[in-house]
C-alpha cells in the first residue's frame, strides 16, 4: 500500500490518498480526511489510474470533513466513520464549526459505521481500525503493515485537544498509552504536521 500526503487544503489539516493493487492489476484508493479540494484529490487519483473506493474519516471535526460533500459527489465513494462520531457530520456544534465561526456546517451522512477492530479492504491489502477516543468520542487510527494514520489522536510532537465535543483528557491518555502496544518503528501520518515514527512521537509526549 502506498500513501500520498495532500497538505493545506483547509486549516492545515492533512489529507492522505492511499492506494493498492488487486490481484487483477486494478488500482484502488482511499481518501483519508478530505480537507484537500475534492477536484485535486480526484485528479491525482485519475493520474494514478486509481478508483476512489472509500473516504475514511479519522474523526468528525469540520477541518477534516470540509470537502466531504464535493468528494462524495465526484466519486460516490463509501464514506466511513466510527459510529460514535457519525452524528458530527450533521451537527455544526458537535463538529466544532459553530465554535470557531458561528453558523452551521453539515455534510452528507456515512455509508459505513466503523467499530474497533474493523478491517477495510483496499485492493489486496487492508487497514485495521483502532478506536482511540479522547480527541472525540469516535476518533480512530488506521493501521497498515507499513504505517499508522493517527488523525488528531497523536502528532509528531503532541496530541489533539480535548476541550471540544466528545473530548476527554483521561480517555485520550488511555488511548495514547494503548499505542505502546504497536510496532514503535511504524511511520505515523498525523492529522496535522509532519510524520515520524510511532515510538518517537510517544517519546516526544512522555508516554514511553
Amino acid at each position: 500500500m502506498k500513501i500520498e500526503k495532500l497538505f493545506r487544503g483547509s486549516w492545515y489539516a492533512n489529507c492522505y490518498l492511499l492506494y493498492a493493487n488487486d490481484a487483477r492489476g486494478g488500482l484502488h484508493a482511499a481518501v483519508i480526511d478530505p480537507a484537500y479540494p475534492a477536484e485535486k484529490i480526484k485528479a491525482l487519483a485519475d493520474e494514478l489510474g486509481a478508483s476512489i473506493d472509500f473516504i475514511i474519516l479519522t474523526h468528525g471535526h469540520f477541518d477534516h470533513i470540509y470537502n466531504l460533500d464535493a468528494l462524495k459527489a465526484l466519486t460516490n465513494a463509501q464514506i466511513c466513520i466510527h459510529k460514535n462520531d457519525a452524528e458530527m457530520l450533521s451537527d455544526g456544534n458537535k463538529n466544532a464549526y459553530s465554535f470557531f465561526f458561528g453558523g452551521d456546517f453539515r455534510t452528507v451522512g456515512a455509508d459505513r459505521l466503523l467499530t474497533d477492530g474493523d478491517v477495510i479492504r483496499l485492493g489486496d491489502e487492508s487497514l485495521a481500525v483502532i478506536s482511540t477516543p479522547g480527541h472525540s468520542h469516535g476518533s480512530i487510527c488506521l493501521l497498515s503493515d507499513k504505517f499508522m494514520i493517527t488523525g488528531d489522536t497523536l502528532f509528531s510532537a503532541g496530541y489533539g485537544r480535548y476541550d471540544l465535543h466528545g473530548g476527554d483528557v483521561r480517555t485520550l491518555s488511555r488511548s495514547l498509552h494503548s499505542l505502546k502496544n504497536y510496532d514503535q518503528n511504524l511511520l505515523i501520518y498525523p492529522g496535522h504536521g509532519d510524520s515520524t515514527t510511532l515510538g518517537q512521537a510517544l517519546r516526544n509526549i512522555g508516554i514511553i
